[in-house]
């Protein structure tokens, strides 16, 4: 039987993060709203990474909300890190990345939105980011990637 905290299913998001011209991609499962009134977002973003030292300086990052079909994304975005792969050139030769709101994003991604950082305490291997929602856009239709697809294609644990 899964741990409690795996019982349930989640989405899986992407973090894209950017600084004095300096972007990077970033898997990121830990997310969650906690306000509806301001619309106010937690993200945990693991320590150690590219794109949290991007989100520390620039105090903002675009959410994205996967699509199923981008599970094959979880090696590049997930498994390899920012300080040794441009992970942003390799996705622009793939022809995978759009503008929004001056940030590249993910085309295929579902939605994207915009978070400005207001507050962050230390989580153990995460560092947790409490974030406003500055704008939203729902891109295109269709189902989201989560945790029990990437379970069933074993590239996640259990």
């Amino acid at each position: 039987m899964k741990k409690p905290w795996n019982r349930t299913d989640q989405p899986v998001y992407s973090v894209s993060s950017f600084h004095a011209g300096k972007a990077n991609m970033h898997i990121c499962t830990y997310v969650s709203a906690v306000s509806m009134h301001p619309k106010r977002f937690m993200v945990a973003l693991f320590k150690g990474t590219r794109t949290l030292d991007l989100v520390a300086r620039e105090k903002r990052m675009v959410l994205q909300l996967l699509s199923a079909g981008q599970h094959r994304l979880i090696p590049l975005l997930g498994r390899k890190s920012g300080h040794d792969t441009d992970k942003m050139a390799i996705l622009e030769r793939r022809g995978l990345l759009t503008r929004w709101e001056g940030a590249s994003v993910l085309a295929d991604a579902l939605a994207w939105m915009e978070l400005s950082v207001i507050g962050s305490m230390d989580a153990g291997d995460h560092v947790m980011m409490l974030c406003e929602l500055v704008r939203y856009r729902n891109h295109l239709e269709g189902a989201p990637l989560t945790l029990d697809i990437l379970r069933a294609k074993g590239m996640v644990r259990n």
